[in-house]
């Protein structure tokens, strides 16, 4: 699937977000890469073994203080692993939504761990 296609599969989730949460995107830059960088997958520390669709950088809404200015958070979707673990158009459709949903559950200050408490993952 060519960048374009696959970019529109992420707007198309970022389009179902209801606009009390889409508001706080304002200040979110959320691109496409085709893999994760070796610094990416250090900060994360990630084992070579291990998958990587999408990472949230940034400081979660949770931890900011009011008034204090913060650089924009990032969201990045890995384009290569998704289509690779997940090849029937439906499937990816699903798990690149579900990823753009995990990271921005990070953004509004969920952590993995309470993730997996909510069945999330």
């Amino acid at each position: 699937m060519d960048t374009t296609t696959f970019e529109a599969l992420v707007l198309e989730a970022l389009d179902t977000l209801p606009p009390e949460f889409a508001r706080y995107l304002e200040n979110v830059a959320i691109q496409v890469e085709q893999q994760p960088s070796p610094a990416q997958r250090r900060a994360v520390r990630l084992a070579p073994s291990q998958t990587l669709y999408g990472l949230y950088e940034g400081v979660p809404l949770t931890e900011r203080s009011s008034g204090a200015l913060t650089m924009p958070d990032l969201i990045t979707i890995f384009q290569e692993p998704l289509e690779r673990d997940f090849p029937s158009r439906d499937a990816l459709r699903a798990q690149v939504r579900r990823t753009v949903l995990h990271e921005l559950a990070h953004l509004f200050g969920i952590s993995d761990a309470r993730l997996h408490e909510l069945d999330a993952y």
